[in-house]
């Protein structure tokens, strides 16, 4: 645990030393929503591979970039694409950005990602916030050592997702005439997509 732990506060001060400001907001955007943020102004762009110890993602739609900037006055950090247990990486590598995040200030974290549904009412394209999810991978980020300031060893799974930030959003885009709905996300590990009976 020592070792993950010099490893994040390297790439976080790396990140620090090319950063005038550091963010309070992050986001990690998935397949296809690389440019889902909009125009940040101030940007600092990093390629991951530039970044100690960060994972690098593998996958076409996933640029693996991180930039920093501002957003309606509001510092901001985005990751364009992230990394898969499917790509070969273990759990603790798929949260090390995390991590680093949390190291740099970061305290709101939005992710997005694109799913299959199960919900008859559900279209194509339609927006889902996540309100609770079952973790269906048979893997665990918090498996090992548990540094006290990283947080507890048992988290509370009762209430997951800020209900308070997902009725921001949901009021947003309310007043965007924005369709959304809240659902239950089932985590797999991938790359294949569900068989009929799964």
């Amino acid at each position: 645990m020592s070792h993950l732990k010099e490893n994040v506060r390297e790439a976080a001060d790396f990140l620090k030393s090319r950063l005038d400001h550091l963010p309070v907001t992050g986001v990690i955007t998935g397949t296809g929503l690389g440019d889902a943020v909009g125009p940040l102004n101030e940007v600092v762009s990093v390629d991951y591979g530039d970044i100690p110890h960060f994972p690098v993602s593998t996958v076409v739609s996933h640029p693996g970039r991180l930039m920093v900037g501002t957003l309606a006055g509001h510092p901001i950090l985005v990751m364009q694409g992230r990394v898969h247990l499917y790509e070969g990486y273990t759990p603790v590598q798929v949260t090390f950005p995390v991590r680093v995040m949390q190291s740099l200030g970061v305290r709101h974290l939005i992710l997005s990602n694109a799913a299959g549904g199960m919900n008859p009412g559900f279209a194509q394209g339609d927006l889902m916030i996540i309100r609770d999810h079952l973790n269906l991978s048979g893997e665990n980020p918090l498996v090992g050592a548990n540094p006290d300031d990283w947080g507890p060893r048992f988290p509370d799974m009762c209430d997951p997702y800020d209900l308070d930030m997902v009725s921001r959003l949901e009021a947003i885009a309310l007043s965007r005439g924005i369709r959304v709905s809240r659902g239950v996300y089932a985590a797999l590990t991938g790359p294949c997509l569900e068989t009929r009976a799964e």
